[in-house]
């Protein structure tokens, strides 16, 4: 028989997904057939040809599993999706249809299976697949993500713990993520003692980590859809800064924090040369995690002589270095499949800070 966990969320960015990594990378050493399925998902992207969901192609590529990817993202919502389904032109028990027969295929092929939800527990209800919904109906367990404090997330949680029950689905666990390392006891504390007469088991989840929150250079080069100019090694690397070089070339580099990028504007010739020169050498290499050169004029050739000499890695964008700089700190980084350091992180990680055999056993 197929182990079920219905992996949810009180909300974005609480680490489902890293939380799914983590469970289906403990859950190999126990059990021989590991399973995931996206039952829908709502950022698509086209992996080996086909248009899934962006957690379910992650997990596919991490763990081996293509041959199954049509069975993990069965129903992705397109632009016009929502509109359809309202109009009548789309049955959404269709949807549902699909993703029933998508899970009873992997349970007949998996002992131990994640089905992870997309955003908070309300997600989807306008196609008639919200997350309690599609928990009910697959006949799943939860195991909801939130986030590490205590009254915001208490607050949180019984919002989201509504819709479950509504829905007649069962929430066996909660898994606070991004706790601080110095308050992770005192919060797991609290949280159980407000949930322990609700039947509802508190298992702590991951430390907040800065390598795990913040992007690489790559994801940052898609985020703004610029073109990186880097190589391999580079382009992996975890940006934890983000200045503006607005001030004196001195005081930029003097701001200067471990794996800084730096946000200048193209006419600041001086900041672009002094950083360029320092990028050869040894303690500026891992202060400096790269730069990305705004406004509408031009680099000085003389400046991109420099610039391609030293080798610093750099993008480039005609917008505002506000612009650019307000885009960055909008964002929360997801985990990419090019993203082995924060994968192999993550796993690590998962040794240590997750209780897999309690886990295991509630569900």
């Amino acid at each position: 028989m197929c182990k079920k966990i219905f992996v949810a969320s009180t909300g974005q960015n609480t680490g489902k997904t890293t939380t799914s990594i983590s469970l289906l990378h403990l859950a190999r050493k126990k059990y021989q057939r590991i399973g995931f399925i996206k039952p829908f998902g709502p950022k698509v992207i086209n992996y080996q040809g086909q248009d899934v969901d962006v957690d379910a192609a992650l997990i596919a590529h991490v763990y081996d599993m293509e041959d199954d990817l049509r069975l993990m993202s069965p129903v992705v919502l397109h632009s016009q999706t929502t509109r359809k389904v309202l109009d009548g032109r789309l049955d959404a028990d269709l949807f549902l249809q699909q993703i029933e027969q998508a899970v009873a295929e992997l349970e007949s092929k998996c002992d131990f299976l994640i089905i992870e939800g997309a955003g908070h527990s309300g997600v989807g209800s306008v196609v008639g697949l919200s997350n309690a919904h599609v928990a009910k109906r697959l006949n799943a367990p939860v195991l909801m993500v939130a986030g590490g404090g205590v009254g915001s997330v208490i607050d949180d949680i019984h919002l989201n713990l509504a819709i479950f029950r509504e829905a007649g689905a069962e929430v066996r666990a909660i898994l606070p993520n991004k706790l601080l390392h110095s308050k992770r006891e005192m919060t797991l504390h609290y949280l159980d003692l407000a949930f322990r007469d609700k039947g509802i088991k508190v298992v702590g989840g991951f430390n907040y980590s800065p390598i795990l929150a913040n992007p690489t250079l790559t994801y940052l080069s898609a985020l703004l859809k610029l073109k990186l100019h880097a190589d391999q090694e580079q382009s992996r690397k975890i940006v934890l800064h983000v200045q503006l070089g607005a001030s004196s070339a001195q005081r930029v580099v003097d701001k200067l924090l471990e794996s800084t990028l730096v946000v200048v504007t193209s006419s600041r010739d001086e900041v672009l040369v002094m950083l360029a020169t320092l990028y050869h050498l040894p303690e500026y290499k891992t202060k400096l995690a790269g730069l990305i050169i705004t406004g509408m004029a031009p680099i000085a050739d003389v400046v991109q002589r420099v610039l391609d000499d030293a080798e610093i890695p750099y993008m480039r964008s005609t917008n505002t270095s506000a612009e650019v700089y307000t885009a960055i700190q909008e964002d929360v980084a997801k985990i990419r499949a090019d993203d082995d350091q924060k994968i192999g992180l993550v796993q690590q990680l998962a040794e240590t800070q997750l209780d897999f055999e309690t886990i295991d056993t509630l569900f």
